[in-house]
């Protein structure tokens, strides 16, 4: 109680004091550029997607653009050790997702390497993605992927140095004739979810993406 008195939870874009376990003010969650996509219809991101790899369905929650809020929120669970964000995140699609009939088998969320894993103390997609699981009954397996390499952002690197990562990931088990719903943060220019779909599919699955934010 006197912590809250003497530090109260403040939204993150305009620096109100609000509830505890709020992230962003109410007039602020309000200019959220939402995507309204459709994971099961024709959308931007299945566009993209379908020019990288053969992709079922596809679905982000937010546009992530210069400035916006959902860049703030993103770099709050990245960078500021705020790993309860990617809660709120999760309840947020959850609020806006409907499998309807047709679920994923298994929720898989893109690994860090063990060395930034310990640099960051947290994967921030792990406790968004037990989240999804939770609401939808579906299973999440945060070992199916492993990260072989640490290497920078992948949209820090030219074109030459991603080409020659083609073994950054490997699947850790046998998981044939599954439908992955493949999870990560911010699909920029889809390499790193290109090369991990390509090894799931390799194994005879199918794969669709879930993303929070994707850059316009």
């Amino acid at each position: 109680m006197i912590l809250d008195l003497l530090f109260p939870n403040r939204c993150i874009h305009c620096n109100r004091i609000i509830e505890g376990d709020l992230l962003i003010c109410n007039l602020c969650f309000d200019q959220i550029h939402f995507t309204h996509f459709d994971y099961f219809e024709e959308n931007p991101l299945k566009e993209k997607c379908k020019l990288l790899f053969p992709v079922q369905n596809t679905y982000a929650l937010m546009h992530f653009e210069k400035e916006n809020i959902s860049r703030k929120i993103i770099h709050e669970l990245k960078y500021r050790n705020r790993e309860k964000v990617g809660k709120v995140i999760g309840e947020w699609v959850n609020e806006r997702l409907d499998f309807r009939d047709n679920k994923p088998d298994i929720l898989a969320s893109v690994p860090l390497h063990p060395k930034k894993l310990k640099e960051r103390n947290y994967n921030q997609l792990h406790l968004f993605t037990e989240t999804l699981s939770q609401f939808h009954h579906i299973p999440f397996d945060h070992t199916l992927i492993k990260r072989n390499e640490y290497s920078k952002a992948q949209a820090l690197q030219d074109k030459k140095n991603r080409l020659e990562n083609q073994n950054l990931f490997s699947i850790t088990k046998d998981t044939s004739g599954k439908h992955i719903l493949l999870i990560d943060d911010v699909f920029t220019t889809g390499n790193t979810l290109t090369t991990i779909a390509w090894e799931l599919l390799n194994q005879d699955n199918k794969i669709s993406i879930l993303v929070m934010a994707m850059d316009t």
